[in-house]
């Protein structure tokens, strides 16, 4: 699924313009990185939880060369399912 489909079934299932179903998802998605960017975790209540993880620098190697490479310390969100996510997955 892409944005442009998300939007789509947004407009649908609200009886929305498609531009205002487009202020929405945006809306949305801003809000979701601003508070990821301010270190906030997010939780979505059956779908599952957003939190910001830091990695801390280290050593490398480029596969290609074999050359060490220094990788510095970065931030990187995670995504954790919730348990109706998961259950609605693994249905048989």
């Amino acid at each position: 699924m892409t944005k442009a489909d998300l939007i789509e079934e947004v407009s649908q299932a609200g009886k929305l313009t498609r531009r205002d179903a487009e202020v929405v998802v945006e809306t949305v998605f801003q809000s979701m990185s601003a508070a990821l960017s301010r270190g906030e975790k997010i939780e979505l209540r059956g779908f599952g939880s957003f939190r910001v993880q830091a990695r801390s620098a280290r050593r490398a190697r480029n596969p290609k060369t074999g050359e060490e490479v220094d990788v510095p310390a970065r931030k990187v969100p995670r995504f954790r399912p919730g348990r109706e996510m998961r259950d609605l997955l693994n249905r048989s």
